[in-house]
């Protein structure tokens, strides 16, 4: 089954390639009878950043992967060139289910 990540963004294939290290390529995508369907000549393709830094062909983390080659250069491009930061509502700190506080004494019940 395939992992929802917390967080992602969307950029244009053109933005990935202004990485010196890039070299992915948006995956095939077919139809439901299996064929590739007919992309628009001026249909530029978007890719997925996740969380974790690796591009996907899709919203999943672990699905269609196509550039996973996570370095020192590449965690810098993506924070400064894409300006691409986890918000602090998605990050897994905030996303841990919150233990509620014990009931307050005039709340008990006497037994």
């Amino acid at each position: 089954m395939a992992t929802m990540g917390s967080y992602c963004k969307a950029y244009s294939m053109s933005e990935f390639r202004r990485y010196p290290g890039w070299h992915g390529e948006p995956l095939a995508k077919h139809d439901e009878a299996g064929g590739s369907p007919p992309e628009a000549a001026d249909e530029e393709p978007y890719l997925f950043l996740q969380e974790n830094l690796v591009v996907t062909d899709g919203i999943f983390l672990d699905e269609n992967i196509v550039f996973d080659n996570v370095t020192p250069e590449w965690e810098r491009f993506c924070k400064e060139e894409l300006q691409f930061e986890v918000p602090d509502w998605a990050t897994p700190e905030m996303m841990a289910p919150q233990t509620p506080p014990p009931p307050a004494a005039s709340e008990r019940s006497s037994a």
